[in-house]
């Protein structure tokens, strides 16, 4: 689909079909008046949270795009009115979390949300022109588009701060990180997984405990009588991932909590794990598949080694003086001059460079994997020593990128706890994010209007 990569931004689709068919409220005007009742109808106040609403045409709309991706994916849709129970419960997370980030005056501004669409447009391969008219004839106005992308980075940004930024790791955890992975008789594995989430609210009675695991066993029961398990988990699970068919992809071991990963090591491909309960409430996990981790940087070398780069940059960012294109531009003359042997890779970066590593000629030293952000990875692992790439564009700005040369070495003990520590930072950011968007979503006022399936 044209917006697959957008559509990770914008969270899921549906269409006017499923809403053609779902149950319709009562007019909330008498039925003397048929013009009054459809526009009251279509303004209908759907739920309060905390001070602010949603609208049933709000509800629509999101509903209208997440449909569009789940049919590009593949997904069966759930039956309408769960669907729309589904899109809601969304709809309300969401707003908690713009609430709470107003509260504590995050905000996006023009340029940064000019730049991370510029960057969608260049994932779908189009410029941001075609990329608008590509939007408008779907049917998405892209005012509209906009807002929906800068609420996303503006709930990106409330999670770094409320919850990445408080995750520590101590000593003794990288201790037990990685003697387990010394006493490990099984190498690395990467796990395809699907989950259901049927959440326990936070400080649920017994009876509501109960009540959440009844749900979850008749969710399994269906499972066991041949169910779909990406429609169970679209018309079942309360995970942010269930209008995606509860599809978590390819995941490492360190990106998946340890729950998940110690159930999965027991499934064979293709089988459905039985209930398991955590904190946030009942889950059930469909192994899609299991392999080994699909990159491999160290050639076959010994386990303990990994290549390692030395690589040079030259920056150019992007700000209210300097656009994407003139960045781009000044970048494509700079390679030409490099081509042509006009200038030295070190002359440029020193004289034009917008990097602290300016002043080396652009030298950042020997590089581990996962030391820079992915699209400067990517870039920089394709590239032969000696060879300087096109513009390649990270959140930073623009860069011109040269490997120098590479070698595996052998990781040293403090590289190796900084590995661990972030594996072991990475799994518990997650957890503590499911447990904190929990936590939010019970502790906000809501209150639901009209009847559009009841999320709780």
């Amino acid at each position: 689909a044209t917006l697959a990569l957008a559509a990770g931004l914008l969270g899921a689709a549906a269409a006017p079909s499923v809403l053609a068919q779902a149950p319709q409220p009562a007019p909330a005007v008498a039925p003397a008046a048929p013009a009054a009742s459809r526009i009251q109808l279509a303004d209908a106040i759907l739920a309060v949270v905390n001070n602010e609403v949603i609208t049933r045409q709000e509800l629509i709309d999101k509903l209208r795009i997440v449909e569009r991706r789940m049919k590009s994916q593949g997904i069966q849709l759930p039956p309408p009115q769960e669907f729309q129970r589904q899109m809601l419960e969304r709809m309300i997370v969401d707003l908690a979390q713009i609430q709470l980030a107003k509260d504590m005056g995050i905000r996006i501004d023009d340029l940064a949300l000019d730049r991370t669409i510029a960057r969608i447009a260049e994932q779908n391969k189009m410029s941001v022109t075609q990329f608008r008219d590509q939007l408008e004839r779907e049917g998405t106005p892209f005012p509209r588009f906009r807002e929906e992308i800068r609420e996303e980075i503006i709930m990106q940004r409330l999670r770094e701060r409320e919850v990445d930024n408080k995750i520590q790791v101590s000593e003794s955890e990288i201790d037990n990180y990685l003697a387990t992975q010394a006493s490990s008789t099984r190498g690395p594995q990467e796990f395809n997984v699907q989950h259901i989430l049927v959440r326990i609210p936070e400080n649920a009675t017994p009876e509501q405990i109960n009540d959440r695991r009844r749900r979850a066993e008749g969710v399994f029961q269906q499972l066991q009588a041949g169910g779909d398990f990406a429609k169970l988990a679209a018309t079942y699970s309360d995970a942010s991932d269930a209008l995606s068919g509860g599809d978590l992809g390819w995941r490492t071991e360190e990106r998946l909590p340890q729950i998940f990963v110690d159930t999965a090591t027991n499934l064979k491909e293709g089988q459905v794990s039985p209930i398991f309960k955590s904190a946030n409430g009942f889950h059930i996990i469909k192994l899609a598949g299991k392999r080994a981790p699909s990159v491999v940087k160290n050639g076959g070398a010994a386990p303990n080694a990994v290549q390692q780069t030395h690589v040079r940059h030259i920056l150019i960012k992007v700000n209210q003086i300097t656009s994407a294109a003139d960045a781009r531009r000044k970048l494509a003359e700079l390679k030409q001059r490099l081509d042509n042997k006009a200038a030295t890779f070190d002359e440029l970066a020193k004289l034009y460079s917008n990097d602290l590593s300016a002043s080396k000629g652009g030298d950042l030293g020997w590089i581990y994997p996962g030391d820079t952000v992915p699209e400067f990875e990517r870039a920089m692992d394709a590239l032969q020593p000696g060879q300087v790439s096109e513009p390649v564009e990270s959140p930073f700005g623009f860069h011109l990128i040269q490997v120098m040369e590479r070698k595996s070495d052998d990781v040293s003990q403090e590289r190796q706890r900084q590995i661990a520590r972030a594996a072991i930072r990475e799994r518990k950011m997650e957890e503590a994010t499911n447990d904190w968007l929990r936590q939010l979503r019970d502790r906000a006022y809501v209150e639901y209007r009209v009847d559009a399936g009841d999320p709780r």
